[in-house]
């Protein structure tokens, strides 16, 4: 685990960041170009290692966010925590195009089809309009389909 200076160190290497302290030795960074009113990306990150990083809704990293958007960086090492800073400042500086969204139709063999959509970050299996599952990447939608039985339409 790297300790609470060595996390300092990795994160005030972002220039973006504006360090600000808090209460009980904690202290946060923010992106003050962030284009949401949220601008904390580094949250109470404490002289015992415990620290948040806000991520949003990003799936790269919905198993390990709360309901508030925020992962824990604890046990991170050098590069998961840079990585991570990285993922949440492009989330909160950068604007989300209107696209085409990128549309696929995947079937069984049994007929059933199901459509998989890019959409707002995201790529997403539907069932009709109902939406099944969503997915950080292109490729962990894809192991899913195979998975399933499903295979692209050509």
């Amino acid at each position: 685990m790297l300790t609470f200076e060595q996390k300092q160190a990795i994160i005030e290497s972002f220039s973006e960041l504006t360090r600000k302290e808090i209460s009980m030795k904690r202290v946060n960074y923010h992106f003050m170009d962030s284009l949401f009113e949220k601008t904390i990306v580094v949250e109470k990150l404490h002289p015992n290692g415990n620290g948040f990083v806000f991520v949003g809704d990003l799936l790269r990293y919905e198993n390990e966010a709360n309901d508030k958007g925020l992962v824990n960086i604890r046990d991170y090492d050098e590069q998961q925590l840079r990585s991570i800073i990285e993922d949440a400042i492009t989330y909160l500086g950068e604007e989300q195009e209107e696209e085409e969204p990128i549309i696929e139709t995947w079937r069984n063999r049994e007929g059933d089809q199901l459509e998989l959509a890019f959409e707002q970050r995201s790529w997403n299996v539907y069932h009709r309009d109902n939406l099944e599952e969503a997915f950080g990447t292109y490729d962990a939608a894809k192991e899913y389909l195979l998975e399933e039985g499903f295979r692209k339409k050509n």
